[in-house]
C-alpha cells in the first residue's frame, strides 16, 4: 500500500471528513490508466471545522508527516486553538513525507461548499481502502473558477478527455 492510501486509512480511524479534489481526484475517474493526469501534489478538501482540521493534522502526524504552513512548519502544540486560527484564515496546510508525497489540506473548492460535495462524493475502492473522491464536475468547474494558469492550461489540455469522463461517470 502507498503512502497516500495509509494516510486515507489513517484519516478514518480518526474520523476525518474529507474529500479527493483536483487533478488526483480526476485520475480517480480515469478507471483503467487509459486517461491518467499528471499532477505533483493531491488536494483533500476539508470542511470549515477546527475539529475535523486537527483530527486531519493528528492523522498526517500519525503517518509520519511534516506539517506546513506557507514556507514554515506549522507550529505546536497542535490544538484546537491552532486549528481554530487555520481555519478562520481558510489557510492552506501542506503535509508531506520528503520522499514524493505532497498533500494539500484546503478549505476552500472554488465556489462549493463543503457539505454539498461531500454529500455528493463517490467512493473508490483502492486495495480495500475507500478513498472519498468529489464528482468529477465538481473538480472541473473548481479548476475553472480558480483562474490559475495551471488550471486553465490543464483544462484547455485535456478538455475532451474530461467531457468524456464527465458524461461516463455522472447521470
Amino acid at each position: 500500500m502507498d503512502s497516500f492510501l495509509r494516510l486515507i486509512e489513517a484519516l478514518h480511524r480518526r474520523a476525518v471528513r474529507f474529500v479527493v479534489i483536483g487533478v488526483a481526484g480526476a485520475n480517480y475517474y480515469a478507471g483503467g490508466g487509459a486517461t491518467l493526469f499528471t499532477t505533483r501534489d493531491r488536494d483533500l478538501f476539508l470542511p470549515a471545522d477546527p475539529a475535523n482540521e486537527l483530527a486531519a493534522w493528528l492523522a498526517c502526524r500519525d503517518c509520519g508527516l511534516e506539517l506546513w504552513a506557507g514556507d514554515e512548519p506549522l507550529g505546536e502544540p497542535l490544538d484546537l486553538w491552532l486549528a481554530e486560527q487555520v481555519v478562520q484564515r481558510q489557510a492552506l496546510v501542506q503535509a508531506l513525507d520528503r520522499r514524493g508525497l505532497e498533500v494539500d489540506l484546503t478549505l476552500v473548492m472554488g465556489d462549493f461548499e463543503f457539505s454539498q460535495v461531500w454529500n455528493e462524493r463517490r467512493a473508490f475502492p483502492v486495495h480495500g481502502v475507500d478513498v472519498p473522491v468529489a464528482r468529477l464536475s465538481q473538480i472541473v468547474q473548481s479548476k475553472a473558477t480558480a483562474g490559475m494558469e495551471k488550471d486553465r492550461l490543464f483544462l484547455a489540455t485535456h478538455r475532451e478527455a474530461l467531457a468524456r469522463l464527465i458524461r461516463e461517470n455522472e447521470p
